[in-house]
């Protein structure tokens, strides 16, 4: 029973890796063959998403590691918006309501300069 289980879960772990590396590859693949544009943009929102691992080593010590991602939700010259994943520096230096020049590839965020 416990081999069956042992299984079942490495073949599960095995897809979801798969599927993400897949997705992700996807993803990469599409923003290649997407055109770089430049737009009028306004900086609408901000916000970020903060993941925390926690991790176990021997002799029962506990340790907790973060990531925090940052995206900015962009209004363009169409109407559309766009929220795009952006560094920390670029996160900082943008405020709500900043007009400027977006440039972006599919989804990949390239520079955003105020005007």
């Amino acid at each position: 029973m416990f081999e069956l289980m042992a299984a079942i879960c490495g073949r599960l772990f095995l897809f979801s890796l798969a599927l993400i590396l897949v997705r992700n590859f996807g993803q990469w693949n599409r923003n290649n063959h997407s055109p770089r544009l430049t737009m009028d943009a306004v900086v609408t929102e901000k916000r970020q998403d903060t993941v925390e691992y926690r991790h176990f080593w021997r002799r029962g010590i506990r340790f907790t590691t973060s990531d925090t991602f940052y995206y900015v939700t962009f209004q363009l010259e169409s109407g559309d918006r766009l929220e795009l994943h952006v560094s920390r520096k670029q996160f900082g230096s943008m405020v709500e309501g900043d007009r400027g020049r977006l440039r972006f590839q599919g989804t990949r965020f390239l520079g955003f300069e105020r005007t």
